[in-house]
């Protein structure tokens, strides 16, 4: 069996992406993730979309990227939560379950029985993890939530997006739906904390997982400087508040991402920038000083790396051991010799598509290497099979299917 957690079972009631990127996280591990969906519907990102999946005629499939971001390695079973089949089912699953994640709305699924309180009677050991977007109290717990409201309710599109004052002032969200991923991970790390927990005791546990508490607890360091100091952290475009220089630079020919992280690494950049006496001078002798003083020292270096070829500087700096980067389209990412020979990029075999692209995850184990061999599911591909082995039987399922219970 591949993976570390080749011996762990996971229902997976999520949908959207904070919880269903938990689960592709489990099922990367090894873990054996069952997604529950609606019937005819599946889980809302299915529809999310274009660009859609291609066949092998080139026409779309019914699998949006965004479905296909967040689904690999699980298996999908169709189940309608609002009839007592359903819950027979889900109940069934449970039972044989380590770890559930959901993310319904607060109290939905206790109408149904299928709350922590009412599923661990029959699994003590059960972890029982709810995402929700506010958490499970407080006035806000039954409000919906979504990745951007969060961003910025949270805090981060406050210091995200250059000056109000400049070309392209004004908030911006992140590119990525970043509080969901973070939300995932998370969820992730909460849900294996007490699986481990659960090798000492032997019960389980309730994880209780709010976007917002996530992101407020992901502000780190513009948090702390702002608790520390008193002051608002703004936004600065792409400035580093606590260390320079680190900024977007434009070459003769393109932008470079320059990333000097201590004072070895400054006077390396400017015995490559050919201005050695910047070392020795007191304003920009220690990273506390160029922050400080970083609006006389930013407007040279603007100068400066306007004179050389985009290429030349990140050869050099490269060379110096300086950190820097172009800044890559997604398609160049895909392209990177490093990304490349990391092998980020895999393929799949896909009932509807032939094969199906996916970024690998970054963990890598070296006695429990993971297996990459379950592409996202078709709705309700393992449906039949998931059943079977709860030990219904193909009348019972049979009759299920004609009533839309599954």
């Amino acid at each position: 069996m591949a993976g570390p957690l080749s011996h762990i079972k996971v229902l997976d009631l999520s949908r959207i992406l904070a919880g269903p990127w938990s689960g592709q996280v489990l099922a990367d591990l090894g873990a054996d993730v069952v997604k529950v969906e609606r019937p005819q519907v599946g889980d809302d990102t299915r529809s999310w979309g274009p660009p859609f999946l291609k066949d092998g005629a080139g026409n779309d499939t019914k699998e949006s990227g965004y479905y296909l971001s967040a689904n690999r390695g699980k298996r999908s079973v169709t189940v309608d939560l609002n009839t007592e089949e359903g819950q027979q089912i889900v109940r069934a699953l449970a039972a044989q379950s380590d770890i559930l994640i959901e993310n319904y709305k607060v109290g939905t699924l206790a109408r149904y029985g299928l709350d922590y309180a009412s599923l661990k009677e029959s699994n003590p050991g059960l972890i029982y993890c709810s995402v929700t977007g506010f958490g499970q109290d407080g006035p806000k717990a039954e409000n919906a939530a979504y990745d951007f409201m969060i961003q910025a309710m949270g805090g981060l599109m406050s210091v995200t997006g250059e000056r109000d004052d400049l070309p392209g002032g004004g908030p911006q969200k992140v590119g990525v739906p970043i509080v969901d991923l973070m939300t995932g991970m998370y969820t992730s790390v909460a849900v294996l904390a007490a699986l481990a927990r659960r090798t000492e005791t032997g019960l389980g546990d309730y994880i209780d997982i709010g976007m917002l508490d996530v992101m407020v607890g992901s502000v780190a360091n513009q948090g702390m400087n702002y608790l520390v100091s008193g002051k608002t952290p703004g936004r600065n475009g792409n400035k580093h508040p606590n260390i320079q220089p680190q900024d977007v630079f434009a070459c003769a020919d393109g932008h470079i991402v320059l990333v000097v992280g201590n004072d070895g690494q400054f006077a390396r950049f400017c015995d490559v920038a050919g201005r050695p006496e910047w070392v020795a001078d007191e304003r920009f002798a220690t990273n506390g000083n160029r922050v400080r003083n970083r609006d006389v020292l930013l407007p040279m270096m603007v100068e400066l790396f306007r004179s050389r070829p985009m290429g030349e500087w990140a050869r050099q700096l490269d060379e110096a051991g300086v950190p820097c980067s172009p800044i890559n389209t997604i398609p160049q990412v895909f392209e990177d010799e490093q990304v490349r020979h990391r092998k980020m990029l895999i393929n799949l075999p896909h009932p509807a598509a032939g094969s199906v692209p996916q970024i690998r995850s970054p963990m890598r184990f070296t006695n429990a290497e993971l297996a990459f061999d379950r592409a996202p599911p078709l709705l309700g591909q393992h449906t039949n099979e998931v059943l079977s082995g709860l030990g219904f039987d193909d009348e019972c399922i049979a009759r299920w299917a004609r009533d839309g219970v599954i």
